[in-house]
């Protein structure tokens, strides 16, 4: 009986050893196919977050006048291509480097971003440091962009360029940190999913205190306080704009899952594209619906439509993961009715924000920050907390910075320039 157990035992550790190369060879193929899957999803994302600087050149370029079409392609182009290079080299380590202050205030890693990854680290959820750069790099543009729109007709594009410099350099990475590289808001327990705060409240604050400093376009308001249109040369060409975002929007949502293998990351990817879509569709309905009704012309507004669209969609950007289908509505739903009142706030205050920037993106960022924590089962405080911290960062700096360039008499074109057009005054070359 003896011999006969011993036997067995022999038979059983040849067997762990004939099957051990085996396993472990199947752990580490499981673990190549994750990382793989994780890493190429991601990079996947990061074009669509990408793409969708195509859909605010044409958005905001339909709703300018003809004249000055050249000047926002022109402003979109340089907020991508100083975005990538500034974020490379400063943003990136800012946003996602050692805590220098004990505080979770300020991080820095050093220049550049690493260009190889260790095998021994490859595994599920780990991210190639160059795929991770290039996801968070387009958020970075992304933010800046945002006030292309607001401030295009009468801004001179030095300063444009300066300023949106400042935005991907400064202003964007270092409340990300924050939040998103383990700062104060993140220990607080802040919750901003994929950026309704964190990105787009940075951006439609900065665009409201370009707005501000500025002052309105030319023939704007009349002394009266009354409101003249200024119309844009294409809405057909501004709401192909906007189509474009809602499918950027997509990479800007679902890639901020970062991990994509398994079945429980699969899960979470596809409810967060389901409430992106029912937040932006509840957006535009109820855009719709609130201004038709109470619009003095009572008539049915294609321009307020689609930015109630894209207000739904900054709305379910920071709590898409963690709000049901029917929640999605409502925070979408909320965010298309806010938008309308925050243009009409815009237009009593005599603020003149050419595309709605801040109502869009400032306003309902704020919301999607607040919505998390009425819908999303986050704390209610740091979602306040978050939500008032980094728009409140972003318009007192950038008020400073164009107030400067104001003083130094740097920010705004003529009046003879602005009536020709900043295409012929800044570029030279008009698009026909």
């Amino acid at each position: 009986m003896r011999t006969r157990s011993l036997s067995l035992i022999g038979v059983g550790l040849l067997t762990l050893l004939v099957a051990a190369p085996a396993l472990a060879s199947e752990e580490v193929t499981a673990a190549i196919a994750y990382y793989s899957i994780d890493n190429v999803v991601l990079f996947i994302c990061a074009v669509l977050v990408i793409f969708m600087q195509a859909g605010f050149a044409m958005l905001e370029s339909g709703l300018t006048p003809y004249k000055n079409t050249v000047n926002v392609m022109f402003k979109n182009i340089f907020d991508l291509s100083v975005g990538i290079i500034l974020f490379y080299l400063v943003g990136f380590s800012l946003m996602y480097g050692d805590d220098l202050t004990g505080m979770g205030l300020l991080a820095w890693k050093g220049v550049g971003v690493a260009e190889t990854l260790d095998p021994a680290k490859i595994g599920p959820g780990v991210l190639h440091p160059q795929v991770d750069w290039l996801f968070q790099v387009a958020f970075a543009a992304a933010a800046a962009t945002i006030v292309s729109g607001a401030v295009m007709g009468r801004i001179h594009f030095k300063a444009y360029l300066f300023s949106s410099a400042v935005i991907t350099t400064l202003v964007y990475p270092i409340s990300g940190f924050w939040k998103w590289g383990g700062g104060w808001l993140d220990a607080m327990g802040f919750h901003d999913f994929a950026g309704s705060v964190v990105v787009h409240s940075v951006g439609g604050f900065a665009a409201l205190a370009g707005a501000i400093v500025l002052g309105p376009r030319i023939g704007r308001f009349n002394k009266d306080g009354s409101v003249n249109e200024i119309h844009g040369h294409s809405l057909a060409q501004a709401t192909l704009g906007v189509l474009v975002l809602l499918i950027g929007w997509y990479g800007f949502n679902g890639g901020s899952q970062l991990a994509f293998a398994g079945g429980a990351n699969i899960e979470a990817t596809m409810l967060i594209a389901a409430n992106t879509t029912l937040g932006a569709a509840a957006g535009a309905l109820a855009s719709l619906v609130y201004a038709w009704r109470f619009s003095s012309a009572h008539k049915p507004n294609l321009t307020m439509t689609f930015n109630g669209l894209l207000a739904g969609l900054v709305g379910i950007t920071a709590n898409c993961d963690s709000v049901t289908n029917m929640e999605a509505i409502v925070i979408g739903a909320a965010a298309g009715v806010l938008v309308v009142l925050g243009n009409q706030l815009l237009l009593k205050l005599k603020i003149d924000d050419a595309v709605g920037a801040w109502p869009v993106h400032g306003l309902c960022g704020v919301w999607g920050g607040i919505a998390a924590g009425i819908f999303g089962g986050k704390a209610l405080m740091p979602q306040i907390v978050g939500s008032l911290a980094i728009p409140l960062w972003a318009f007192g700096t950038m008020f400073s910075v164009f107030w400067v360039l104001k003083k130094l008499n740097k920010l705004r074109v003529s009046q003879d320039e602005e009536l020709a057009g900043l295409d012929i005054a800044e570029h030279g070359e008009t698009e026909g």
